[in-house]
């Protein structure tokens, strides 16, 4: 353990001691003497305190940090209990009965205190507890606490911290790690030979046990991911308490007092060893920055401190990569290696004290000791035939995985650790051997989820090492809060969901790619396009560009035909592509279908094209695939295979319209409707109305329509949820008149419902008839009866002129954390009239806000434009609008003068934050 320089410049005990003494002489009241004692105190805190913050900007080492904070508090505790017991209740002759001990413990035992972390105390007493005792302890810890510092203490005979050790976990957990602090040594030794003799010797296993289960439990609570966006430096997956724990166990089982005895006692390598120290140093330094810069005990890293804490850890901006990109994958990098170091610990521990391996078949327990595919196979786990085995073969590490994928069957510890010292053997010769990249597509494409073999190969650094270019994403962050993920982890989860979707098991969620995944016939390529999809990310420039040519490096030396690298890397150019016309296009519109059929061309394309997109997007993180997404992409890939074989592709529009109108009359006809009626209302919807809703919708208007038209209605509104694509309907029929969309818009911000699809429509009686699909903040549809009464209030309040948008808006808050604001997002306008022949469309880009839709309808009412629909996305922080939109004359904006004033107006609307100024905008 390095000893700690200039230990006087931290705390300077004789001058301490010194000012201490001379307080004692002066002929003070006991009050007035603690406060000057108090006072003395904090001083020397404070000044140690900022002198190891000055020594920790100057270096940058948290573990050397951590240790100088515990010296600090060290001498100050010896110091208050020196002058208590020499100065504030002192005794000429101290009988055995009166001898105390003063023990650290947990964190503080192991001489680890972070700048803002707590004080463990245990006053170590003799056999019963007499007046001297409460005296002592009461006047150590309130000073203590009116220093300011936060004290977990418990004050026990040796016998009682033996009970509490053998009856609670966190009790032994705390004394593995005493500490001798000061008192009478004898007394501590008492305990730490009784603590060996009679807790560490008697259950050596169950403590394991317990350990594990606390850290499995612990995993689930922090999100059970080393890959979380906001990590806890502390309780994470990963992260420092991944390392207590490997500490804990090895000091139970072998008496070791430090980490680099773990290499000695033959427990883990030098090399291991080594990586230990580098991780506990990295994350100790970065949960030294989060306390002192946000100057509590804080333990998340979240997104507001992490760009200020990369900047202070000297991450620089390069490239295609942000230097707080940089810095979190280096952090997911470091929680990767603790995750590889505490669970190679744990299980080499676990076969040395042959401990029953979880989820182990019982008969395989006894399973004698084979050969299987060249390596040994005993108690259902495959080790090397040989300690040499990866020198003299490094293509045995490739068939390591192939096998325990085929055979169902976990892979020794022993063979993982003998692969991660071997992993520079990985080079040029094994990645363009023939069988090994068959081997490595044969895992990828399996019939048993590829997911695991992947996963497997992934976190013993395997499979950044056989591929490169794999290697180049691991740990890869992407700086928002949409991607829940690193790449590497998202890319495994989309391979395990694509298994899901062909096993079955998503058939309710994803309908559509359930079915047509068994139709595809290149499976193998869509297999390789989903590991190979985001493989370019963090390169700069286009990764869906760049990934295709990856693809195309890639696929002769995986094995693949030239029509296979072909199909993945075009799948990969655009396997953005089906969200973006999905989510992005208004698919009413003819040619958005015909534009989206040139670009697939094939139905073969297409199948493929919808899987991967479905397992790309469910990949991005637990609440971004929902319902209604799925309802979109189902809806797409029907209209464009009905295209692509022929069913509509040769009906004229008129022909479409005639057809549709004579559906709805015969659906009327058989409701009721005198024929009368029937023809009335057919009269009233334009060409573009009937050839944009089916007959079922169509039907459901006719009766709103005739309802409204009987009863004189100047306002109707009728929600229906649809529970199979979590939305709720919501259809408006009232008075056409510019900017009825943003003031329906503004009455939904108000009522809390967020519009995710818009249809605009105007009959030819100048009434309009509005579909607005709305779901609440959690993305489920808005269907509690009391919301939608007072939505429907609202509207009617808004249309009416009783309620005034602007000010209701300003008192809005916003959904997103207020961390969040970290995040920048360049407000963008893109004017463009090739996606529609009778629309201009205007995509909206920009940081998302309570009544941004609002604003930017109200924007488009000032431009005298008209608004035939509208489609909302939200990636966490950022707003993707697009809408489809005319003229005051019905026609597309095609002048450039105009277009300008589009894009200069809109970015105005995007760009005003109504949050700065309540009054102000509530004065408007």
């Amino acid at each position: 353990m390095t000893r700690i320089i200039s230990q006087r410049a931290i705390i300077n005990r004789r001058s301490v001691l010194a000012r201490l003494d001379a307080l004692a002489l002066d002929d003070l009241p006991r009050n007035r003497r603690r406060g000057k004692v108090l006072e003395l105190f904090k001083q020397v805190l404070a000044e140690g305190r900022a002198e190891i913050r000055r020594r920790f900007e100057e270096r940058g080492d948290g573990s050397l940090t951590v240790r100088e904070g515990c010296f600090l508090i060290d001498q100050l505790v010896r110091l208050i209990h020196d002058f208590a017991a020499d100065h504030e209740f002192p005794q000429s002759v101290r009988t055995l009965g009166e001898t105390m001990t003063l023990v650290a413990v947990g964190g503080y035992g192991r001489r680890e205190l972070a700048p803002h972390s707590d004080v463990d105390l245990l006053f170590l007493l003799p056999y019963k507890r007499v007046p001297y005792h409460e005296q002592m302890v009461e006047f150590i810890l309130y000073m203590l606490w009116d220093l300011g510092l936060k004290v977990g203490q418990s004050t026990r005979s040796a016998e009682e911290c033996i009970r509490g050790a053998k009856e609670d976990l966190t009790v032994r957990t705390a004394l593995l790690e005493m500490r001798w602090l000061w008192g009478d040594q004898d007394l501590f030794a008492e305990l730490q030979n009784r603590y060996r003799a009679e807790v560490m010797s008697n259950s050596g296993v169950e403590f394991i046990e317990s350990k594990l289960s606390e850290r499995d439990a612990r995993h689930a609570q922090m999100g059970d991911s080393r890959y979380v966006l906001e990590p806890n430096v502390k309780e994470g997956k990963g992260a420092l308490r991944d390392l207590h724990t490997l500490f804990w166990i090895a000091r139970d089982m072998y008496g070791v007092a430090g980490i680099d005895e773990l290499a000695e006692a033959g427990i883990i390598s030098a090399q291991a060893a080594s990586h230990f120290a580098k991780d506990q140093a990295f994350l100790w330094t970065v949960r030294c920055h989060l306390h002192y810069l946000t100057d509590r005990p804080e333990d998340r890293l979240t997104f507001d401190v992490q760009p200020e804490i990369a900047r202070r850890m000297q991450y620089v901006d390069r490239p295609g990569s942000r230097g707080v990109e940089r810095f979190m994958k280096h952090y997911f990098l470091i929680a990767k290696d603790v995750g590889d170091l505490t669970r190679l610990v744990c299980a080499l521990v676990e076969e040395r004290h042959r401990r029953k391996p979880r989820r182990l078949p019982f008969r395989r327990l006894f399973a004698r000791r084979t050969m299987l595919d060249g390596f040994v196979q005993e108690g259902g786990r495959l080790d090397v035939a040989t300690p040499d085995q990866f020198e003299t073969d490094p293509g045995a590490m490739i068939r390591l995985f192939h096998a325990a994928l085929e055979n169902d069957v976990d892979i020794h510890p022993r063979a993982l650790e003998l692969i991660h010292r071997n992993l520079k053997r990985i080079g040029s010769a094994l990645r363009f051997d023939p069988d090994a990249n068959r081997l490595f597509v044969e895992m990828l494409t399996s019939r048993k989820n590829p997911e695991v073999a992947l996963r497997h190969m992934n976190e013993a650094g395997v499979l950044g090492r056989f591929l490169p270019d794999f290697g180049r994403v691991v740990a890869q962050m992407q700086y928002d809060m949409y991607h829940v993920f690193t790449v590497d982890e998202h890319t495994l989860q989309a391979l395990g969901i694509l298994h899901s979707i062909e096993s079955g098991v998503l058939a309710e969620e994803a309908p559509a790619a359930s079915e047509v995944i068994h139709q595809i016939s290149s499976r193998k390529a869509l297999y390789v396009a989903t590991f190979l999809h985001d493989i370019a990310k963090g390169r700069g420039g286009d990764h869906s560009q760049i990934g295709a040519d990856v693809a195309l490096k890639l696929g002769p030396r995986l094995g693949l035909t030239d029509e296979e690298t072909e199909t993945v890397s075009w799948l990969v150019r655009h396997h953005l592509a089906f969200t973006r016309v999905a989510f992005k296009r208004d698919i009413d519109d003819s040619k958005t279908i015909q534009d989206f059929v040139a670009l697939v061309q094939s139905p073969e394309r297409l199948r493929l094209l919808l899987c991967l997109t479905v397992a790309d997007i469910r990949a991005v993180g637990p609440t971004v695939w929902n319902a209604w997404k799925a309802g979109l992409l189902r809806e797409l890939y029907h209209r464009t295979i009905e295209v692509m074989t022929g069913g509509l592709a040769g009906l004229t529009h008129s022909t479409r319209v005639k057809a549709a109108q004579d559906a709805l009359r015969v659906e009327l006809l058989q409701q009721g409707w005198p024929q009368s009626e029937i023809e009335t209302h057919l009269a009233r919807g334009y060409p573009g109305y009937w050839t944009g809703c089916d007959t079922a919708t169509q039907c459901r208007h006719a009766r709103l329509v005739r309802e409204a038209e009987i009863t004189g209605a100047p306002l109707t509104i009728e929600p229906r949820v649809d529970a199979q694509r979590a939305v709720t309907e919501m259809v408006v029929y009232t008075g056409d008149h510019p900017g009825l969309f943003s003031q329906i818009a503004g009455a939904m911000a108000v009522s809390g419902a967020n519009i995710v699809d818009a249809k605009i429509i105007t009959l030819t009686n100048g009434m309009a008839l509005d579909t607005f699909f709305v779901q609440d903040s959690e993305g489920a549809p808005f269907d509690s009866p009391a919301k939608l009464q007072r939505l429907a209030g609202t509207i009617e309040q808004v249309l009416s002129g009783r309620l005034r948008l602007a000010q209701e808006l300003a008192t809005r808050k916003s959904h997103l954390p207020s961390r969040a604001h970290v995040f920048k997002v360049p407000p963008r306008v893109l004017v463009d009239n090739k996606p529609s022949r009778s629309h201009t469309v205007i995509e909206i880009n920009g940081r998302d806000r309570p009544g941004l839709l609002y604003d930017i309808t109200s924007a488009m009412t000032q431009l005298g434009l008209q608004i035939s629909s509208a489609h909302i996305s939200t990636y966490g922080e950022r707003v993707v609008d697009v809408f489809y939109v005319k003229d005051v004359f019905g026609h597309k904006v095609e002048h450039e003068r105009k277009l300008e004033r589009i894009r200069v107006t809109l970015l105005a609307a995007l760009k005003e934050d109504r949050s700065a100024d309540p009054k102000t905008r509530a004065a408007e």
